[in-house]
């Protein structure tokens, strides 16, 4: 393969990346898939529907991952989610930030970018902030001390942290048939859960759960195989075409958001180039912009007063630094890093959920106190 066939894979990647990204958005406006709203949803009304949605997306995301690993697709190691270094610590205080931020900032990247194409000026000033506070912690001042004070607490496993490698050899199993047992269980638990009750058999859930999750899933298909080169040409190493890790990918909502900035910032700099994570994140505007186009939904929207303002300033830096320090967001960690069965990617889905809950009950606080 030469160097212009690996320009035309290339394109290939970007393309078939956007096209499934406008998928996203349009199931993600028409579902109202939002995990801040299915928390938020549990809490304040005992409404369990949108957080089935959410269970039965890392149903399909974990199943069509592990389904791929066991085919020989794709390999969990290939991926950010699955290094031997376990940082716990980080995933912890970043997930609990992240969590806590989306509440505040009314919703995570993933739905602040539906929110834009749906005409809410509020949530491009959220991306604006959130993808600035996480290029700094990617590589400025609080990356600086995320990597002195954080990332210095953790566990050093034997092998890979995705526990389909990780318990191969206790098992005495290899790794792709552990995936596609573990995988198969977790997934039909989390069907049972889903079906155990009607609010979580409504055209609406299965809409969002199954298109959200086979997005995810054909993501990482296009990453880790469409995407993968063997030799590259000008390394003459094997290399995973189009994204920002040099390795396989999947959709986050954090870290694409940065690098979108920064390639637009220094468009001018040749080194500087289109990747999956960055038309990922104008596929899912797009595509939410053409569906609240086509219902009717579109409507321009700005802050109401300055307190509404500055929560929502927070709540974006919270979630730019807690995104990047847990290397994922409810998305990135949430569907693309569990689909991995990663150890931190459960942990870091926790603590978001954790963040999550102790978001809500401080509105609520300052609800009653006002009152």
């Amino acid at each position: 393969m030469n160097e212009s066939d690996i320009a035309a894979l290339t394109q290939r990647v970007l393309w078939a990346s956007f096209g499934l990204a406008l998928v996203f958005g349009v199931v993600a406006q028409r579902s109202r898939f939002c995990t801040m709203g299915a928390v938020a949803d549990v809490m304040n009304m005992g409404d369990w529907s949108r957080a089935r949605m959410w269970g039965l997306a890392i149903a399909v995301a974990i199943l069509g991952f592990n389904g791929m690993v066991a085919a020989g697709w794709v390999e969990a190691r290939n991926s950010i989610y699955a290094a031997p270094r376990l940082l716990w610590l980080s995933a912890a205080v970043g997930g609990l930030m992240f969590g806590f931020g989306m509440v505040l900032a009314s919703g995570c990247g993933s739905r602040n970018l539906v929110r834009l194409g749906g005409g809410n000026l509020k949530a491009g000033v959220v991306l604006l902030v959130l993808g600035l506070s996480g290029f700094i912690t990617m590589r400025g001042l609080t990356a600086v001390l995320r990597v002195n004070t954080l990332d210095t607490v953790f566990l050093e496993l034997p092998r890979g942290q995705d526990l389909p490698t990780l318990l191969s050899v206790p098992l005495g199993l290899a790794p792709p048939v552990l995936a596609a047992i573990l995988g198969g269980v977790l997934a039909v638990l989390l069907l049972v859960w889903v079906l155990w009750r009607a609010e979580g058999r409504t055209a609406e859930v299965w809409l969002g759960g199954v298109g959200i999750g086979a997005v995810v899933v054909a993501v990482w298909w296009v990453s880790g195989r469409l995407g993968y080169v063997a030799e590259d040409p000008s390394t003459l190493e094997p290399a995973f075409l189009a994204t920002n890790s040099r390795r396989m990918e999947s959709l986050s909502m954090v870290a694409p958001v940065a690098f979108a900035l920064d390639w637009l910032m220094f468009f001018s700099d040749k080194a500087k180039v289109l990747t999956l994570g960055i038309v990922s994140m104008v596929g899912i505007t797009l595509g939410a912009l053409g569906a609240s186009l086509a219902e009717r939904s579109f409507r321009w929207e700005g802050f109401g007063k300055v307190e509404d303002l500055s929560n929502h300033l927070v709540g974006a830096v919270l979630m730019g630094v807690g995104g990047v320090t847990a290397m994922g967001c409810t998305v990135g960690q949430g569907l693309s890093g569990v689909a991995t069965l990663s150890l931190g990617s459960f942990i870091a889905l926790a603590a978001i959920v954790g963040g999550g809950v102790l978001g809500l009950r401080y509105q609520m606080w300052r609800l009653e106190r006002m009152a």
